[in-house]
């Protein structure tokens, strides 16, 4: 990925032994700066602005921590990641070099497949920032439709940096410290841990190609059968129906509209998945329809906590305000709102929700009716 040398690292060792190596692994693919100690890091650091620091815990004068600390401490080298090296037995500065702001670690003895691993990991989130921010200036030179765009690409762009890269951060540090203590109870948790956010990974890189398709592909409109879609999406969701001990309740046929088949799916496991996140307990969800001779409303019915007045006004959101939307009434009800908004306005539709509080929600969306 890297080897036309476009990323620079700082290597940050003390010990001759060990620099060499990380030299002879690193240099073919990386343009490779060294320092010494710490203080010579922060000197480098603010002056060439690397694309990465690999750097030793243990070192005279400065140690890693505190190197690590100021680094993040100035606005100047703050957003570069920083790779701590350490012993296989320290997990005790493992844990610190998360808390000091480090993204990951490298064990020694150092091996060469862990050490292009983890860098081209790091690296590799790093460069998606650098390219989403030349996204959004490239589109903030266009017209009024594509400046509106922008708003929400950067607001997504904030998304995939907080919501993917801490993951990925999560799942390298309690991998490695697994590593060397599965006989420990507490690893249960770890492993508990690495999986919630590898789900969480995996849905917002979903969202971000399926939101990337929606502004950008065109599709064939068709006659979706929803008998066959809405009993996919059902089976898909039965580990969380059985998690929440949930009931779903559809009717045995459907009008017939025009629509894309993969986006109507997606919206209807939105709706769902929502339904039994955040409906009663446990949730009862009821699906249909209505026809008006023009269009079809689809609907899902939960026995949830509902919506106020104002917190109605908030979902189905544009996408700018959606971080503000997610703290306040959940992960659910924004970006994904905000995708089956979009899905449904390019289907020729409309999305809404009726909706009392403490007396349970019908979110729905409309599509072209045929004959």
């Amino acid at each position: 990925m890297n080897n036309s040398k476009q990323n620079t690292l700082l290597i940050v060792e003390d010990e001759p032994v060990n620099l060499n190596i990380l030299i002879s692994y690193l240099r073919d693919q990386y343009n490779v700066l060294v320092a010494r100690d710490g203080k010579e890091a922060l000197v480098q650091a603010n002056n060439l602005k690397p694309d990465l620091i690999l750097m030793d815990v243990r070192m005279p004068k400065l140690d890693g921590f505190e190197t690590c600390r100021r680094l993040k401490n100035d606005r100047e080298t703050s957003d570069i990641p920083v790779v701590f090296m350490t012993s296989l037995t320290d997990t005790e500065d493992k844990v610190k070099g998360f808390e000091v702001g480090a993204v990951d670690y490298i064990t020694k003895p150092i091996q060469y497949k862990e050490v292009l691993a983890r860098i081209s990991a790091q690296l590799g989130l790093r460069n998606l920032q650098v390219i989403l921010e030349q996204q959004k200036l490239a589109i903030g030179q266009k017209n009024k439709e594509l400046q509106i765009q922008n708003m929400e690409l950067n607001a997504f762009a904030q998304i995939v940096v907080n919501d993917l890269k801490k993951p990925l951060v999560r799942q390298a540090g309690f991998t490695g410290v697994l590593k060397t203590e599965l006989a420990n109870t507490e690893s249960l948790n770890f492993l508990q841990e690495i999986e919630q956010s590898r789900r969480e990974m995996v849905d917002v890189v979903d969202d971000m190609v399926l939101l990337i398709n929606i502004r950008t592909q065109e599709v064939v409109v068709e006659a979706p059968d929803m008998v066959p879609i809405v009993a996919g999406v059902r089976y898909k969701l039965t580990n969380l129906i059985n998690e929440y001990k949930g009931t779903v309740i559809a009717p045995a046929s459907w009008p017939i509209v025009w629509g894309y088949s993969p986006w109507i799916e997606t919206i209807w496991e939105i709706y769902i998945t929502n339904a039994l996140r955040y409906g009663g307990k446990p949730p009862k969800i009821e699906l249909g329809s209505d026809y008006d001779g023009e269009q079809v409303k689809f609907w899902v019915r939960d026995n949830g906590r509902g919506f106020t007045e104002a917190q109605q006004k908030q979902l189905f959101t544009p996408m700018s305000d959606i971080v503000k939307i997610e703290t306040t009434l959940g992960k659910g009800y924004g970006l994904k709102l905000s995708i089956v908004r979009l899905i449904i306005e390019k289907s020729g539709g409309t999305v809404g929700l009726k909706s009392q509080a403490g007396r349970g929600s019908t979110f729905y969306f409309t599509l072209p009716a045929i004959g």
